[in-house]
């Protein structure tokens, strides 16, 4: 687990369970869409911590700088996760004939999935940028 890049996958992957896990929680008192957008903020919060202490964990990075850019790109993924989920289970019930609640589940992993290759990208790039680099082991 010296690796950053299995860090990352490890802590990217514990987020998104808990993001889906949440929302199977939420979903038999919320709508769908209101379920995705509390259990991406639940998913959020998991991440942070998650990146910040295990993935980029480098001495001075600044917690005023990278919560706001943190926040910015995981608002982007939102939206993405969130058009990804109600397309895709809308296209399952309809396309395939599945019952709402396993295509809401299968699509809100594909849009967990969408929105994962955003986060990746954000945070390397923009929330994280200069703390520790990916490719290379530490």
């Amino acid at each position: 687990m010296d690796h950053p890049v299995i860090r990352f996958l490890i802590a990217g992957g514990s987020a998104a369970a808990i993001n889906w896990l949440a929302r199977l929680a939420l979903s038999p008192v919320l709508p769908f869409g209101a379920a995705l957008i509390v259990a991406q903020g639940i998913g959020l919060v998991a991440g942070f911590w998650l990146y910040r202490a295990f993935v980029f964990r480098a001495a001075g990075g600044s917690l005023r700088r990278q919560l706001p850019a943190f926040l910015g790109v995981n608002a982007a993924s939102a939206v993405i996760v969130l058009a990804v989920s109600l397309a895709a289970s809308a296209a399952l019930v309809r396309g395939l004939g599945l019952t709402v609640p396993v295509a809401e589940g299968i699509g809100h992993a594909l849009g967990i999935g969408a929105g994962a290759v955003a986060n990746y990208l954000g945070h390397r790039f923009v929330t994280f940028a200069g703390l520790a680099d990916l490719g290379a082991a530490r």
